[in-house]
């Protein structure tokens, strides 16, 4: 079964915990930008749905700490990882489909 695009957020909250925000993104309408904010120098993340935002910037919203960059570092391998397993199995379902399509 697969299911249709979606996007899902979820919050909870609990006495006497920190709130907890979950969002998933399985729509061909995410957007995704970067920039540098001019009002106060700092750069930002965006993923974007219909349905949903998620804003990534410095800690505290201030200058960039060492723990930024290495967030940064993460993001970006993260995404690396993400490109790279996409490729791979965009390359073996693409082989699987030729091979059992008989027009191919």
């Amino acid at each position: 079964m697969s299911l249709g695009p979606y996007t899902y957020v979820t919050l909870s909250l609990r006495p006497e915990s920190t709130p907890h925000v979950g969002v998933s993104f399985q729509t061909p309408g995410l957007k995704v930008r970067a920039g540098l904010l001019l009002s106060s120098p700092r750069p930002y993340l965006e993923f974007t749905s219909h349905e949903a935002n998620v804003h990534i910037s410095t800690t505290g919203a201030g200058p960039v700490t060492d723990a930024d960059l290495a967030i940064a570092r993460e993001i970006f391998n993260a995404a690396a990882r993400y490109l790279a397993d996409c490729e791979q199995l965009h390359t073996e379902q693409s082989a699987t489909k030729d091979a059992t399509d008989p027009a191919a």
